[in-house]
């Protein structure tokens, strides 16, 4: 392997112990070398919390050690002054010759400045290294930042025969009806952890009273968000409980109320577009849609989704409610015990809102 390669992995290592701590900055991973040897690491923790490369270079036991070493970091250092001091203005301080960086870092403010305030001082940087890998370490940055909307998740849990629900009379609502088993409830728990927000229409909400938050994984709550045209929900539902902050999408009100934050939007037009322009404006980086079956093919539709996570269990239904269709091949697979699940990722991305025809 490529010596440059090699530090700029174990620098992806790093950001990742990050996740589900930092957005809506991106996770970035740092090392230090000299003659070979790691002589610093640093990752970033949390938000508003310090760099990878002040980690980095703080945990270096010889600071002398900085001017003949060089500095392998996923994310071009910042430029400018945000919750932190820049991290290019602290390279250049502590003398440091060479910087080899992942991918140019999208968020406007930095841009290729931190890039040139570098090289301007002098430094040797080298950039592009492993670019794919660092982009797709930050997918979700990269998607806010050049897509102008959150990474969209799409999910649900479907039988051998393809349901994802049996026909359900009222006097069964207020219970999920269960499909897969204890260790991809666990799965999903851990990717609830590790994502801003996460989505359910009127339907899903009324029938399964889903909490939304993270119980089975360690992990902060995400952001819950549900599709109320006419504000008809029971305030005892689950999702209204106070354990996490709540939106309700409506046709009727721009307001706050006990069971959560209201945003009015146009059911007259196509609503995908205007939910993820009002996650996007609260700097949500990501969101997972759980269902229903007419929530999750809005987004197919609309074609404004970038993965899909479908949980197989080991069960027949025979007949319900039918899954939703997907065209694209799977790009990873795993068991789960006596389950499984299938990642697939969108090569059909949208980028323009479409019109009344994917209406919710």
């Amino acid at each position: 392997m490529v010596t440059d390669e090699k530090y700029i992995l174990r620098c992806i290592e790093l950001a990742r112990l990050g996740a589900g701590n930092v957005s809506p900055n991106p996770m970035v991973g740092c090392v230090i070398v000299n003659n070979e040897k790691i002589i610093g690491e640093g990752f970033h923790r949390e938000y508003g919390g310090a760099h990878a490369e002040v980690n980095a270079i703080a945990a270096v036991s010889d600071q002398e050690l900085l001017g003949g070493s060089t500095l392998y970091v996923t994310l071009e250092p910042c430029a400018h002054h945000g919750n932190t001091p820049p991290c290019a203005d602290l390279i250049v301080e502590k003398r440091i010759p060479k910087v080899v960086i992942g991918t140019i870092d999208p968020f406007a403010k930095v841009a290729g400045k931190g890039i040139e305030k570098l090289r301007k001082a002098g430094v040797d940087v080298e950039v592009g290294v492993l670019e794919t890998e660092c982009r797709d370490l930050n997918k979700r940055f990269f998607t806010f930042h050049e897509k102008i909307r959150p990474y969209v998740i799409l999910k649900w849990a479907q039988t051998l025969d393809g349901f994802i629900d049996v026909d359900r009379e009222q006097e069964d609502y207020g219970e999920p009806t269960w499909i897969t088993g204890g260790l991809a409830l666990r799965l999903v728990h851990k990717i609830r952890s590790e994502e801003d927000a996460i989505l359910v229409g009127y339907n899903t909400a009324r029938k399964d009273n889903p909490s939304l938050t993270v119980r089975h994984w360690a992990g902060r709550n995400p952001l819950r968000a549900v599709i109320d045209k006419n504000l008809e929900l029971p305030d005892n539902l689950n999702l209204f409980d106070g354990f996490a902050k709540t939106l309700i999408f409506n046709g009727i009100s721009n307001d706050k109320s006990r069971m959560g934050d209201l945003v009015k939007i146009n059911f007259e037009n196509n609503q995908v577009p205007q939910i993820l322009g009002e996650l996007y404006r609260r700097n949500v980086l990501s969101v997972i849609v759980e269902g229903g079956k007419k929530l999750l093919e809005s987004f197919i539709l609309s074609g404004l989704w970038d993965e899909a996570h479908v949980f197989i269990g080991n069960k027949l239904f025979l007949a319900g409610v039918q899954a939703p269709k997907i065209t694209e091949k799977v790009i990873e697979s795993e068991a789960l015990d006596f389950d499984w699940i299938e990642i697939f990722r969108n090569s059909h991305q949208n980028t323009m809102p479409l019109g009344p025809s994917g209406m919710i």
